[in-house]
């Protein structure tokens, strides 16, 4: 659902920077003072996951693929400024290193997956949970992942139709019936891993049980980023081709020529494949990894800026519990 530069005129992209610029300074604000320090490190793994797996197309129905978007699962690891943080750095990164999303439209990528899907569906999430008690959890994170991508395409499609590319009344139809079905996949991949942490560290989870000191979390996070360095180098090469949602709607709707052909910065690693190297599979194996680390590094020296250390903290390697 990455917007790239061409798709949004200058107004929409005016007004959507402004909205992402607001809401990213908020969540850096609320992060500072509600994020503790031990999280930090959790910041750049959630990141790093993030980044990986969206580079994992898996298909869906009519010729289309879709990949994780991340930004409920992040908001329920760290909270929605944690989210808004985590997402704008990895889709900068994306559209820098990788040419993935335009420059121009950066702003509006981070208020469409960041603001609108992460905090939106976390908010969501928070109903859920509370109208349905014990059983609440459980339904909470699939209801929140899908709802926050259809919302993501829904305000994607409302900016195509500010900038006049196409009616709102068919370009709402079209992104969010594709993306309700790639919504499905989100739910799934997100539900999959909320619970798999919920049974192991529960305490991650920033509405996890109350007064759980975070324990073993120097070993718990260096297998977060083995597993997105994973994803990122073994799972990708083999993700499906396919258009994902936008480019499919953009081109059954003729618009998909409107997308500029050369990126205002030249990418490093344009297309997720390493220049220079013989192999597509190891081309985008080692931009996987050299991506995921990347992401990881950043986001971490990030947060630790973000987050200052305070009085009493023992650090993020701490076992106690």
């Amino acid at each position: 659902m990455h917007i790239p530069d061409g798709f949004l005129d200058a107004k929409t992209l005016a007004v959507t920077t402004g909205l992402a610029a607001v809401g990213v300074t908020a969540a850096v604000r609320q992060a500072r003072t509600q994020l503790p320090p031990r999280k930090v490190p959790l910041l750049g793994v959630t990141a790093a996951f993030v980044f990986a797996a969206q580079m994992v197309n898996f298909p869906i129905a009519g010729g289309t693929s879709g990949h994780l978007i991340g930004g409920v699962l992040a908001a329920v690891l760290l909270g929605p400024s944690g989210a808004v943080v985590v997402m704008t750095a990895v889709l900068a990164l994306q559209c820098l290193l990788f040419a993935d999303g335009g420059l121009l439209a950066l702003g509006a990528n981070i208020f469409n997956m960041g603001i609108v899907g992460g905090v939106g569906g976390y908010y969501v999430y928070r109903t859920v949970r509370r109208a349905f008690g014990a059983r609440g959890p459980y339904l909470a994170v699939p209801v929140a992942a899908w709802c926050g991508t259809v919302m993501s395409a829904v305000s994607t499609a409302g900016e195509l139709s500010l900038s006049g590319v196409v009616p709102w009344s068919v370009g709402v139809l079209a992104m969010a019936g594709v993306h309700m079905v790639m919504g499905v996949g989100e739910a799934l991949i997100t539900t999959l891993v909320v619970l798999a942490i919920d049974r192991t560290r529960p305490e991650i989870l920033a509405d996890g049980p109350a007064g759980l000191p975070l324990r073993g979390t120097g070993e718990t996070f260096a297998f977060g980023l083995v597993i997105s360095l994973g994803l990122g180098m073994f799972v990708s090469p083999i993700a499906s081709t396919w258009p994902d949602g936008l480019e499919k709607v953009a081109a059954a709707l003729g618009f998909l020529g409107r997308a500029v052909k050369t990126p205002l910065v030249p990418a490093l690693i344009p297309d997720y494949a390493l220049p220079g190297i013989a192999s597509p599979a190891w081309a985008t194996a080692i931009a996987g990894g050299i991506g995921t680390t990347v992401v990881f590094l950043v986001v971490l020296a990030i947060a630790r800026l973000i987050v200052p250390r305070r009085r009493g903290d023992a650090g993020p390697a701490s076992t106690s519990g």
